[in-house]
């Protein structure tokens, strides 16, 4: 009797990242880029509406940040670009074509290191990085203001013209985990670079991934690819999603349809969009001319370049971080500029660091705004360390006085607040007055009975709640057993 041999699949997944540049105004006009909490179509004028006669202005930081973008991806910069009309007919599109400069991008040819699913090194490849411009955003309602069922829809063109930068990988990634792995990476760079906010739930991010299978009995699966993607989470059980139901169709002997599937975040499926796309494209953009860049501007733009967030990292393992500590330090540039603030002030960089990573952090995701946003400066810390670190707090105690620094209190007076002098405990007066105290539990002790320490820890406990934490135990204990002697 013989057995069919299971089938295997490889999945091949490309990803396509949206990103919008940082910018103060738009692409091609000058209305600001960040209309956050402002009410909807605030932020327009003839050129971002698409109305007759208006003439695009290409934004010259746009072309600043796209150049420093592609470069922290390894890519080169292409001396001469076009701009393209890719024409389609769509409700947040007024114009009817979005401009875009497609397949002539301004950068090409880059990599990013990240690692297979077995821990080794492997480069992604980076086809291009090309700019073009936001559409509106389609809101639909009911008359009761409910999404679901919408009868009524509108467009904010707020985000119409905002700048954004596509990166388009080649298709080496091989799972959902390297994928996020890949996203997270670029990330970072892009961020460290000051490229971008790549703020995810402000949506300055967003992610499309093309899936498909290569058969271990020599077939190929069609192409899919998956759209409505905001964030990491949602990439990786989209792509697990897709991988699986490719893999039944293929197991059954089937095809799967070459098509663009929506991702459904709350259902946790993808669902057929469909098949195929028909563009009246391309034709050059008649109102911008090429664009030229320098050599000059490409030297200006990497000389702009900030140290990379895995350069970083190798420099705090130097400091004696462990590679895990170090790696959260690094994720936002604004952390990492604390930590080395704090570091330059004289901290110690294993004790800055466990703050920084615990306690600032803390305040920075409770309050939800930058590091360099929170009360307590790197210097106030650094100060407040070294306090710990000559022993004239014990880090219970620190805690309180950091508490004290983020309500607005100076040094001097967040010190009192948590009781703690600015001077010295004189910790064997405090032996001394503990032991007087407690004839009974010291009588225990020196005739032996205490083998077990208890009262000795008992005696210690009561130093450090006298002294609110402002003495270490061990410093307690010697105290006690020379008064004790």
């Amino acid at each position: 009797m013989h057995h069919k041999e299971k089938l295997e699949f490889t999945p091949v997944i490309g990803i396509e990242i949206h990103i919008q540049l940082k910018t103060r105004s738009k692409i091609f006009c000058s209305c600001a880029a960040d209309y956050t909490n402002d009410e909807p179509n605030t932020h327009i004028c003839p050129v971002c509406m698409g109305l007759p006669g208006s003439l695009p202005a290409l934004n010259g930081e746009v072309i600043r940040q796209a150049m420093r973008a592609g470069l922290t991806l390894h890519c080169r910069i292409l001396p001469t670009t076009f701009f393209f009309r890719k024409s389609y007919y769509y409700p947040d599109l007024p114009k009817g074509f979005q401009i875009t400069q497609s397949d002539l991008p301004i950068a090409a040819d880059g990599w990013l290191e990240i690692h297979d699913d077995a821990g080794r090194p492997k480069r992604v490849r980076v086809n291009r990085l090309h700019l073009e411009e936001d559409v509106g955003k389609l809101r639909h309602v009911t008359a009761d203001g409910r999404i679901e069922g919408a009868s009524s829809s509108f467009v904010d063109y707020n985000r119409s013209g905002l700048p954004l930068a596509e990166i388009v990988s080649e298709p080496d990634i091989s799972s959902a985990r390297e994928a996020v792995e890949y996203v997270t990476t670029l990330r970072r760079r892009v961020l460290h670079a000051g490229a971008s906010d790549v703020d995810l739930e402000k949506g300055m991010m967003r992610f499309d991934a093309n899936v498909s299978l290569k058969c271990s009995d020599g077939r190929w699966g069609n192409r899919v690819e998956v759209k409505n993607m905001n964030s990491f989470r949602a990439l990786e059980r989209a792509i697990e999603y897709e991988v699986k139901r490719q893999g039944s169709i293929l197991a059954e002997g089937g095809e799967v349809m070459r098509e663009t599937r929506h991702w459904n975040d709350a259902r946790g499926v993808t669902t057929g969009l469909r098949v195929k796309e028909f563009y009246r494209k391309f034709i050059v953009e008649p109102d911008l001319p090429p664009l030229v860049i320098t050599k000059e501007q490409v030297d200006e733009a990497l000389a702009s370049l900030p140290e990379m967030p895995e350069e970083k990292l190798v420099r705090y393992v130097g400091f004696g971080l462990s590679e895990g500590d170090a790696a959260v330090l690094i994720e936002e540039p604004a952390v990492a500029r604390y930590f080395e603030a704090c570091v330059t002030a004289g901290a110690n960089p294993l004790r800055a660091g466990n703050w920084v990573r615990t306690e600032v952090l803390r305040v920075v995701n409770d309050a939800k705004v930058s590091a360099d946003m929170i009360a307590v400066s790197p210097e106030a810390l650094a100060s407040l360390l070294a306090k710990v670190e000559d022993g004239g707090l014990s880090t219970t105690l620190a805690k309180s006085v950091f508490d004290a620094l983020l309500d607005g209190l100076s040094f001097e007076d967040a010190l009192k607040r948590s009781g703690a002098s600015d001077g010295a405990v004189d910790v064997h007066a405090l032996a001394a007055s503990v032991v007087a105290a407690n004839p009974d539990v010291v009588a225990e002790i020196r005739s032996g009975k205490d083998t077990k320490g208890k009262k000795v820890k008992f005696l210690v406990g009561l130093m450090m709640r006298e002294s609110k934490g402002s003495v270490k135990v061990d410093e307690a204990t010697a105290a006690l057993e020379k008064v004790l002697a």
